[in-house]
């Protein structure tokens, strides 16, 4: 199993996930300041391999230390547009819940789409069930598996509950968004038909809504410094899974092992610069097929383990009421 899933990541987070981290970030450039998706892939490409093979711990390190400061102020950004229209909030709760049940008869005729694509971004929106997050956990430092395992648990609060919810409010409250047939392309519902499908695009309409001529700004920086760690994460999967491989056969030389993270550094940066470029369904597409790849043998996986979890957490439980 432990086989399967280290392939399966090597060709989910190498190649398959980094497409989308990087559309996100051109779609965003390309809004704001009108630059080249290639030239944004190109220029992502550079930095992450001055990172990656390199070895320029600086940005990693600069890296790590803004980007949860623009997560703290992407949400209080969130906050103060909410608070703004926080008369619309209960209708919008509602109006989620009525069209998640296809009780909207607009919605209704979509529920099962609407469905599979909640499915899809939700996984995607953390790595709960997805395996890859085992991977930095292992190497933390603390007195008890479990109290990783609580963090690592308590993440996919603030990110899917916390800053998704967040940001849908956001864009629901200001209408900067369209709905459309996923299967059809049709435009079911034209808030802003301008911004069509661009989906970074309601995010950057919406801050602007408040704050003229600083939400695309604003999105596109905070994305930059999100894509950047996020695609380094997928890199340190990647090669931790090459590591694991090459380590379970004493086959496998220094050299053999070196080669293929070479390897694999090239296609990560070719799929940074493919992704930039390309549409965002297909690489949507993509994306989805990478996560769905891990999360089916991760799964069988937690079945597996699950006893052993929930034996560490009791013992964890009981060691803290004495």
């Amino acid at each position: 199993m432990g086989i399967l899933f280290a392939i399966v990541t090597i060709i989910a987070t190498g190649l398959l996930l980094p497409t989308v981290q990087s559309n996100g970030l051109s779609a965003a450039v390309l809004n704001s300041f009108g630059v080249n998706p290639l030239i944004s892939g190109l220029v992502l490409a550079l930095i992450l391999g001055l990172v990656i093979v390199g070895g320029v711990s600086r940005i990693a390190k600069a890296a790590s230390l803004v980007t949860p400061f623009m997560a703290v102020i992407y949400v209080l950004i969130s906050i103060v547009i909410l608070a703004l229209n926080w008369k619309s909030i209960p209708g919008l709760l509602s109006m989620i819940v009525q069209n998640a049940f296809g009780v909207n008869p607009l919605c209704g005729g979509i529920l099962g789409s609407t469905i599979m694509m909640g499915v899809k971004r939700g996984l995607f929106s953390n790595e709960a069930g997805q395996g890859t997050g085992a991977i930095p956990s292992a190497s933390a430092d603390v007195k008890h598996p479990a109290e990783q395992g609580l963090v690592q648990a308590f993440s996919v609060y603030v990110d899917t509950l916390l800053v998704c919810t967040a940001t849908a409010l956001m864009i629901l409250s200001a209408g900067t968004f369209n709905i459309l047939d996923s299967k059809t392309g049709e435009m079911l519902l034209a808030n802003d038909p301008g911004l069509g499908a661009n989906y970074v695009g309601y995010t950057q309409a919406a801050v602007d809504s408040v704050i003229g001529g600083f939400g695309s700004v604003f999105v596109s920086v905070a994305l930059a410094f999100f894509v950047f760690t996020t695609v380094m994460a997928y890199y340190f999967y990647s090669e931790s899974s090459i590591m694991y491989l090459c380590n379970l056969k004493e086959g496998f030389s220094q050299k053999t092992e070196n080669l293929l993270i070479r390897i694999l550094q090239v296609v990560i940066l070719g799929a940074v610069v493919f992704g930039a470029v390309k549409e965002a369904n297909t690489v949507w597409t993509l994306g989805d097929i990478g996560v769905g790849l891990m999360a089916w043998v991760n799964v069988v996986a937690i079945i597996i383990l699950a006893p052993k979890a929930f034996g560490a957490l009791k013992e964890y439980e009981n060691s803290v009421k004495r």
